[in-house]
């Protein structure tokens, strides 16, 4: 079950967060998270580490950027593209057992990770644990019952998507992160919606990126084969060129405080 996350797998993924509409998110996950200079923050999931070589620009050498993953072809990623930010390091680890102290952190980030995530409270309790008391987190997670994509075929659609859901263990986790995040002991200071809309076939957009992606997990899958898989890809391409193409998926965000016991006293 699941994605792999290997050289080819990684390789589609840092393509695809290279898009305007993964910028975009980017920037505002930045804006969320508002980091400061010196402060230390931890990348859960840091994927190809283009959100860490931001945030370490932001901390500066002065502070520090820990990032953690499971695969290795994205922590070598991570590391080449993070080379001369001596304040970024990444390791192998797992979201339900961070290798760090309780209070190592003023922030934490984790984008697109907790929906592949079986335990869910058991990662949001590793994630209060490592921040300081006051410490903020910021969690942005895929609703992938908000999809909707044009098709003409909507019976080999249902199939694809079906299969597609082997990819994930939460596919609608942000419904409900807000009382999963208050029962860890978070306060929930703000929620946002992030739309992945691109109304037009396009390459350089998430959607088109997304497209390959799915059509090679679903091949196999489901009774899903190859060829089928390849048609499903390609019949969004032909909607395009007819002025009939269109895909919205929303993302969630949402920025958690820890409560700092001493400062309400």
């Amino acid at each position: 079950m699941g994605i792999q996350f290997d050289a080819e797998a990684a390789r589609r993924v840092e393509a695809l967060y290279q898009t305007p509409d993964v910028v975009a998110q980017r920037r505002e996950t930045l804006k969320s998270l508002d980091l400061r200079q010196g402060e230390r923050v931890l990348d859960i999931g840091s994927g190809p580490g283009l959100l860490a070589h931001e945030m370490a620009a932001n901390v500066g050498p002065e502070g520090q950027v820990r990032g953690i993953d499971t695969s290795e072809d994205m922590l070598a990623m991570s590391r080449k593209r993070c080379a001369e930010q001596p304040q970024a390091a990444f390791e192998s680890a797992d979201a339900t057992d961070l290798p760090y102290p309780d209070g190592s952190f003023d922030a934490a980030v984790s984008t697109q990770v907790y929906e592949y995530v079986p335990d869910i409270p058991a990662a949001l309790a590793e994630l209060y644990r490592v921040l300081r008391p006051g410490g903020r987190a910021v969690v942005v997670d895929t609703d992938y019952g908000s999809l909707v994509m044009h098709t003409e075929n909507p019976g080999r659609m249902d199939r694809v998507l079906a299969a597609w859901d082997e990819h994930f263990v939460h596919g609608d986790l942000p419904r409900t992160l807000s009382p999963q995040l208050r029962d860890a002991g978070f306060t929930v200071r703000q929620c946002a919606v992030i739309p992945m809309f691109n109304p037009e076939y396009d390459s350089n957009t998430y959607s088109h990126g997304l497209i390959g992606i799915i059509a090679s997990f679903v091949a196999g899958r489901n009774s899903v084969t190859r060829d089928e898989a390849d048609a499903w890809a390609a019949e969004f391409a032909e909607l395009g060129k007819q002025g009939k193409y269109f895909f919205s998926l929303n993302r969630y965000l949402f920025v958690a405080d820890k409560p700092d016991a001493a400062k309400g006293a």
